[in-house]
């Protein structure tokens, strides 16, 4: 599935990877990721389109790790799952605006909507639960549509500034 993602930036990668590896029996994430809204299987340049024209005028926006939290019960995929929490009205403006255009996923979307980036699941992961870490804080100035199977960029959309 199609995502639109915030760039995560390579401190907050450093993070999620150092904190991963002081667990024991938990699958680290591979590839670290902060979803705005996942897209439909559709046919992208539709989708793309769809996705620009939503968010066109959208001004960079702060977004903020605040620390380690757990999602106990997932919708999808081993429990528990350590994540680092953001904080960011700006990206919630965006989920919600492409929610407008694209149906909320059940379970994790709309209402449900939790930004973060995981860092690790199943096993020991809940061990990381209340860590304590520096807050990080950047501005987001564009956002990726994501091809999850080749987890990659397929295209930017820059924020105007």
């Amino acid at each position: 599935m199609y995502s639109v993602n915030v760039p995560v930036p390579g401190e907050v990668v450093r993070l999620a990877r150092g904190l991963a590896a002081e667990l024991v029996t938990a699958t680290p994430r591979r590839g670290h990721s902060l979803v705005a809204k996942r897209l439909p299987d559709d046919r992208f340049a539709t989708m793309a389109r769809q996705a620009r024209e939503t968010l066109a005028g959208t001004a960079p926006f702060a977004a903020r790790v605040t620390g380690v939290d757990v999602f106990r019960e997932p919708p999808t995929g081993p429990a528990p799952v350590a994540y680092l929490a953001i904080e960011s009205p700006g990206l919630e403006r965006v989920h919600r605006r492409l929610c407008e255009t694209f149906d909320p996923v059940e379970g994790f979307e709309g209402d449900e909507y939790d930004p973060h980036v995981t860092i690790a699941r199943g096993g020991d992961a809940a061990d990381l639960l209340g860590r304590e870490v520096e807050s990080y804080e950047w501005t987001v100035e564009r956002l990726a549509l994501w091809h999850p199977g080749k987890e990659l960029t397929v295209e930017s959309i820059s924020l105007p500034a």
